[in-house]
């Protein structure tokens, strides 16, 4: 038995579970307690990646083959062998998840797999999802009803009847119409011949609710030029699902003021970010609320000292009570004295006694991680001279000790040993670490930088500047650099890169906003002389057509 998971009934259990329309944080609570409890996960591809962030480790995801959304569009038969998935596993005992796109309650197909479960009598429960019909136009800036009660009518264009487009077009209701791109124009003209006039506003969004959503407004009668001009159609995706809003609702006056999550300051940004995932955590949760899609690529390794012997005499010297303060700089610093701790057979207990510094929000969260709250953390600016703006100078009378143990880098600058000193600390400066150049990242991602597919780039030190060229190449002149002090866009302009954003503090998720805020001033810009809004990347030769391939 699975020691981490529940324990199941011998005859499995299943739970159908809706994914949303594609933006991960659309799960629902239960969802995520569902996932994280399975055995056994059977999703949709489009929504296997939402679903496999919250399941555990050790899941089981059989091969499956699912039909897709063109080929439901086209009426192609396809082997569908999900329910066999589904019920062989839940027969073995197991916890199934069967994760689909939307909610299960509006998939005819999850209908299915769940009437063969109440069949062998295999017990089952539905968690449901925001349906996409439902979610893509909240995120499109679309509301379907206005105070006035309208009633809203949902087409499926892929297997729609005379009838249902005949009762659609006869009504006044707003319709919301699920379709694939190249289909929109025979959808809109259905509409039309059931008695809608061509002049009804509709709106268009495809990938919705992701970073790749995109929105056109039109009219019934003139979709079908609005999207050639846009150059979308004819194209090899063309049968990527869409859905369109019909009716007043979608005018483009009304979803312009509307349209909150498109008018992000860095939609659909991609955002290198040289820092390994668990130093980025909370940038990348930044960047995300912009809209931006990070990624986290790490420039520098972290090493032992090549000499332990002073670390080990550190620690034993912080046990002892040689110390009446220990200060860290970094998470790597805490990462490093808790593997030495648990060498020794310590834990936080050691630190009784003993006044805790600590410098970043990252640094903090990683000691109370580890059972030790700290004392002081820099009111101000998260660095080593907001750290001595709030440090006490020493007092013969009220500090016992004047001893401070500082493990850090073997690159750290001497900024803080040096003001601790002035205000009369004797400092033990411990090399805990060495920080060394990370191996190159994947081809593809090297290709990316060098050939401009990132939009932006933040570097949050000199160190980064130059492991990253060294490990990658420089990026492409379309990405905006951004860097977090004077020092280090000095480092990147001897590299030969032009910098963009310039933090006003030497903060990360200062240097994040900056960002965002000349992303803001780009988009501006555009919409003021009446040009398309566009990412950086997109203004290299050919990328209009990989963007959208």
């Amino acid at each position: 038995m699975n020691p981490t998971a529940p324990n199941h009934p011998a005859h499995g259990h299943v739970t159908f579970l809706g994914a949303g329309p594609g933006d991960p944080g659309l799960l629902t609570l239960r969802a995520v307690e569902a996932l994280a409890a399975a055995d056994v996960l059977v999703a949709d591809p489009q929504v296997l990646d939402v679903v496999r962030a919250h399941a555990r480790p050790q899941v089981d995801m059989p091969a499956q083959t699912v039909a897709d959304e063109t080929s439901r569009a086209a009426d192609v038969p396809v082997l569908r062998d999900t329910a066999n998935l589904v019920m062989s596993a839940a027969r073995g005992g197991k916890r199934v998840v069967r994760a689909v796109l939307g909610d299960p309650g509006l998939d005819g197909d999850a209908a299915d797999e769940m009437l063969a479960c109440a069949a062998e009598g295999i017990t089952f429960e539905v968690v449901p999802g925001i349906a996409t019909a439902v979610g893509v136009p909240a995120y499109a800036g679309v509301p379907l009803r206005d105070g006035k009660g309208a009633d809203v009518r949902f087409v499926d264009a892929r297997s729609a009847t005379d009838t249902c487009w005949s009762e659609a077009g006869a009504s006044e209701a707003t319709v919301v119409v699920t379709t694939t791109l190249d289909a929109v124009a025979a959808a809109a003209g259905e509409l039309v011949s059931a008695g809608r006039k061509p002049e009804t506003p509709l709106s268009v969004t495809v990938a919705g609710t992701t970073t790749r959503q995109r929105t056109w407004t039109a009219t019934l009668g003139s979709i079908a030029q609005v999207l050639k001009a846009a150059k979308v159609l004819p194209s090899p995706d063309g049968g990527r699902p869409v859905i369109a809003v019909v009716g007043e609702h979608s005018a483009a006056e009304r979803r312009e003021p509307l349209s909150w999550f498109e008018s992000k300051p860095l939609f659909g940004w991609n955002v290198l970010v040289p820092r390994t995932k668990e130093q980025a955590a909370s940038l990348s949760d930044q960047l995300r609320s912009y809209g931006a899609v990070p990624h986290e690529v790490p420039t520098i390794a972290v090493e032992p000292p090549r000499t332990p012997q002073q670390m080990e005499r550190a620690v034993k010297g912080l046990v002892t009570g040689r110390y009446e303060w220990i200060a860290f700089t970094s998470v790597n610093a805490v990462k490093a004295v808790r593997e030495k701790f648990e060498e020794y057979g310590l834990d936080a207990r050691a630190f009784a006694g003993i006044k805790v510094a600590a410098v970043g929000e990252q640094t903090a969260r990683s000691l109370i991680e580890f059972g030790v709250k700290p004392d002081l953390v820099p009111s101000g600016e998260q660095s080593a001279a907001g750290l001595l703006d709030d440090w006490p100078p020493y007092d013969p009378v009220f500090d016992p000790i004047d001893r401070v143990f500082l493990p850090r880098a073997d690159i750290a600058t001497e900024t803080l040993v040096a003001g601790l000193i002035e205000l009369g600390w004797e400092v033990d400066d411990v090399t805990a670490y060495r920080t060394v150049r990370a191996s190159p990242p994947p081809a593809e991602t090297r290709e990316a930088i060098k050939g401009g597919g990132f939009d932006a780039v933040l570097f949050t030190s000199s160190s980064t500047v130059r492991n990253l060229v060294g490990i990658a190449g420089k990026p492409h002149n379309v990405t905006v650099i951004a860097c977090i002090g004077p020092a280090t866009a000095k480092t990147a302009e001897e590299h030969g890169l032009r910098v963009d954003v310039l933090s006003p503090e030497p903060s990360v998720h200062k240097l994040a906003e900056a960002l965002a805020e000349f992303g803001a001033a780009r988009r501006d810009a555009a919409i003021e002389a009446g040009d398309p809004v566009t990412r950086p990347s997109e203004r290299r030769p050919g990328s209009r057509r990989r963007a959208r391939s």
